[in-house]
């Protein structure tokens, strides 16, 4: 199925990147969103933003449903030629790099989630240990 779709490069994708033509990349396949700007419930804004780049991190950050995912089908206008694609070349992971080339000072400064979520519960889980510990030695 994949192997039928048209072959668009990661150029040509580029091109669309305004409100007039919305073209994005999810999981190595391109979408044409521009008629889905006024319905997408996340608002026009955030697929203006991804417009003409890979958008797979965004798209998956948020956790769309399956009928989200389905939905994708419909905007399907084609794929990145294989030597673009995610899988096109191994990753090799050395200490100074990941494997996207990102610096580990990229990754720990960078806004996901998880370099969010780990500092607040180690945060609050200090301070239920701190309030336990009151409790327990009231005279310290």
């Amino acid at each position: 199925m994949a192997s039928e779709l048209r072959i668009i490069r990661s150029e040509e994708v580029a091109k669309h990147n305004s409100e007039g033509s919305v073209w994005v990349i999810i999981d190595d396949k391109v979408y044409d969103v521009t008629k889905f700007l006024l319905e997408h419930p996340g608002g026009e804004e955030v697929l203006i933003q991804q417009a003409g780049q890979d958008a797979t991190e965004a798209f998956n950050d948020v956790g769309h449903s399956a009928d989200a995912r389905a939905m994708t089908q419909e905007y399907l206008i084609g794929r990145l030629p294989d030597e673009e694609t995610r899988n096109a070349k191994p990753p090799k992971i050395t200490q100074e790099k990941a494997a996207d080339g990102s610096s580990w000072s990229d990754i720990i400064l960078s806004p996901t989630w998880t370099n969010f979520l780990i500092p607040v519960a180690v945060s609050i889980g200090v301070y239920l240990t701190y309030k336990l510990a009151q409790r327990a030695f009231p005279h310290i």
